[in-house]
């Protein structure tokens, strides 16, 4: 890679690393250091091929989710590694403290999706935290926009059984908004 490519390297991953940061640690279900490997090994593929990408954030989260479904389709799950002392929270980057009721809710809603299969979280997070269109998942994922539905449907149903605890937290989040006037939606499965 020349100098001019390394520079441009360098401040894609200075500007859009948190960003692929959240994406990644919600692929691994909230693990924040798996998170951190998945996104490292990512964004090492990328700058090998760095001068011939054309979207550099679209191909590295491309990169991302291929990376994850093939993590989930391994026989044999890797084995933690030990290390001698845990690392200081300081070095670790980990974010200020928030507000109590937004903690809660974050830390109740990593829990409901570590209990999700790692096909469905996959699916979750890129229909509703990437917000991307169902064929665009289904074309990211190498499946058919029907098993997105079905999935997503499934995922849905599974997380409100697993975590009832999500509707009071998103009643209380929705009571603190300033009210406004909505009309009421009728939703249809």
């Amino acid at each position: 890679m020349n100098a001019e490519g390394l520079e441009s390297f360098r401040e894609f991953v200075d500007s859009r690393s948190s960003a692929l940061l959240r994406t990644a640690v919600l692929l691994c279900g909230g693990d924040r250091h798996a998170g951190e490997d998945l996104l490292q090994n990512a964004l090492v593929r990328a700058a090998g091929r760095w001068q011939r990408i054309d979207e550099p954030e679209a191909y590295v989260r491309r990169i991302l989710y291929r990376q994850q479904v093939s993590r989930w389709r391994l026989k044999w799950p890797r084995r933690e590694v030990s290390v001698a002392e845990p690392p200081d929270p300081a070095e670790t980057g980990a974010p200020p403290a928030d507000t109590a009721a937004a903690a809660d809710l974050r830390l109740v809603m990593r829990q409901a999706l570590s209990r999700l299969t790692a096909r469905q979280r996959t699916v979750l997070v890129l229909r509703y935290f990437e917000d991307l269109p169902e064929a665009d998942v289904a074309r990211i994922l190498g499946c058919s926009v029907g098993t997105v539905r079905s999935t997503t449907h499934r995922s849905l149903a599974r997380l409100r059984s697993l975590a009832p605890e999500l509707a009071a937290l998103g009643e209380a989040e929705a009571e603190r908004l300033p009210s406004r006037d909505y009309s009421p939606v009728e939703v249809r499965p």
